[in-house]
């Protein structure tokens, strides 16, 4: 059984979702506003947090924020009325595993929720605490597999959980090239056509982060035709 927290000001929207998370196998916490939703998220384990963006009190995005900063990495789907691409990047940016825009077929969110669950069942529990004590090393980028930690030259990198998850993923299987709709399957979860951008503008942001030089990448490097890869060579 999983246990979902739902922050949603519309209440029938909220009672909708509930119907279909039970469904699942779920529980749900709901709060119908921002600052009770972030109260809920920080004091209690969930294995999804669904955040709706324009709430009362304090906005999705905001509280996203919060979370990740108290390194809270549970999973965290965001539901924006907004369309503009501006938005979902930003919530991206604030740690946010993945978005729908309103209004959603119930089937797409199912859908969704079932792979952030199929992808964390994946990762073995990694996000709940339990340690397999692994620490990747390349010159002078550390990877803690356990403490989802990136440090460059022992200085600490912050990463969004999709950040860290991609260059796990990569750096874990050195000179492995692995295409977009791989990629987007192992860490997003999911296999739409039309989403290859998201892995795109991950691995940019990323490249941002840890590449001395991002026209001359040391770490992730362009398998041209296929995808992306880890530098097998260091």
């Amino acid at each position: 059984m999983k246990k979902v927290l739902v922050v949603e000001d519309d209440r029938d929207i909220t009672d909708l979702l509930e119907i279909h998370l039970k469904d699942l196998n779920c529980v749900l916490d709901k709060a119908y506003e921002g600052l009770a939703g972030l109260d809920f998220a920080l004091k209690n384990p969930y294995d999804l947090i669904i955040l709706d963006v324009m709430l009362p009190g304090l906005d999705g995005i905001e509280i996203c924020r919060r979370i990740r900063a108290r390194e809270v990495h549970t999973p965290i789907l965001m539901l924006t009325a907004k369309a503009e691409e501006i938005d979902k990047v930003l919530g991206l940016e604030m740690g946010a595993d993945d978005y729908l825009t309103k209004p959603f077929s119930v089937r797409e969110f199912i859908a969704r929720v079932k792979a952030i669950f199929r992808r964390m069942d994946l990762l073995g529990g990694r996000e709940s605490g339990k340690s397999n004590g692994k620490i990747l090393s390349f010159g002078a980028l550390g990877i803690d597999l356990d403490k989802r930690k990136v440090t460059i030259k022992g200085e600490r990198i912050e990463l969004s959980p999709k950040e860290f998850e991609l260059l796990s993923l990569l750096a874990s299987n050195p000179g492995k090239a692995y295409d977009r709709n791989r990629i987007l399957n192992l860490v997003w979860g999911y296999d739409f056509d039309g989403y290859e951008h998201t892995v795109n503008s991950h691995i940019n942001r990323l490249r941002n982060k840890i590449e001395p030089d991002i026209h001359n990448p040391t770490y992730i490097l362009t398998s041209w035709g296929v995808g992306y890869r880890f530098n097998e060579d260091l």
